[in-house]
């Protein structure tokens, strides 16, 4: 299960009811906080998370209303908060950003107050435990080496219980062990093989996310068939002229994009105060159907069927 909670969901300068960009995606023990426009500790307090586990911190470029808020969480670790290790992961051009803000304004020669990895990533995955990977792939962007993100579980057998019960495998670690592809013998002397008792293979969840893009031609492949997708609609088809000059998208093209991919679920993010939330909603369902617009502390859940 992959949990999205919705930090900041403006686009460039943050209004009444919006902050800047920031999400975290949760994982099991995992945390990733994507983005970190200023005010995300705030928002992070508010939306009742907390700071302990945020280890991971995944960049998808470096303008500013998507780092900024990297000084102030930087403080709050050196004066409120504790972790012992923190890595941000972004392309080369970002990290410099990041470094140039942390270590010649927040830090300015002091130490930080946990160990701190700023992790440069190329396309390709970078992030992998036993159960999920992230991978990261070029998104156009102006003047910025943007990256977006797809977590994707890993394929896996589902364990049956009726097979095992009706076989006498008794609960315990001899379940586990057909679960991780072992034999077992039982107490009767009768050996259980994985496939006695293990359903046909089943995808994992796909989740992705872009962040600011000028273009989708690009993404089509990288979405496909995803359980849902966020992205950027910075403006309307009525100003597909703006959106191309600031290298962003209207609702219709985040939405094209996800019929093309055929993804199961768009999640509009990153609006401009110009538009309400109505207009943008109408211009995207127009073209895909399955449509939610994000708002601030909005938590969405991602469960294999």
């Amino acid at each position: 299960m992959f949990e999205i909670i919705f930090l900041g969901t403006s686009a460039s300068a943050p209004s009444a009811r919006r902050g800047l960009p920031a999400q975290i995606v949760k994982h099991n023990e995992y945390r990733f906080l994507i983005d970190c426009g200023e005010g995300t500790q705030r928002q992070i307090l508010q939306s009742g998370v907390g700071f302990r586990s945020l280890q991971h911190i995944l960049l998808t470029h470096g303008h500013l209303d998507h780092i900024l808020g990297l000084a102030g969480l930087m403080s709050t670790f050196m004066r409120w908060e504790t972790i012992e290790e923190l890595t941000i992961y972004g392309g080369r051009q970002t990290l410099e950003r990041v470094s140039d803000l942390l270590h010649g304004v927040v830090l300015r020669g002091r130490k930080p107050p946990m160990t701190l990895n700023l992790c440069e990533i190329k396309p390709g995955v970078f992030f992998e435990e036993d159960d999920f990977t992230i991978t990261a792939f070029p998104v156009f962007h102006r003047g910025s080496d943007s990256l977006g993100f797809k977590f994707e579980e890993k394929a896996r057998r589902p364990f049956l219980p009726e097979k095992a019960d009706a076989l006498g495998v008794p609960q315990g670690p001899q379940r586990r062990e057909l679960v991780e592809g072992k034999t077992v013998r039982l107490a009767d002397g009768r050996e259980i093989r994985p496939d006695d008792v293990l359903g046909p293979l089943k995808p994992g969840l796909k989740f992705v996310h872009i962040g600011d893009a000028g273009r989708t031609d690009d993404l089509v492949a990288v979405c496909e068939e995803a359980d849902a997708l966020v992205i950027e609609s910075t403006y309307l088809e009525q100003e597909a002229n703006l959106a191309q000059q600031f290298s962003h998208l209207t609702a219709r093209q985040a939405a094209e994009l996800a019929q093309a991919a055929r993804v199961k679920q768009l999640i509009l993010t990153h609006l401009s105060r110009r538009y309400t939330e109505r207009e943008v909603l109408a211009e995207a369902q127009a073209i895909f159907p399955n449509v939610r617009i994000a708002r601030d502390f909005d938590v969405f859940q991602l469960k294999t069927g």
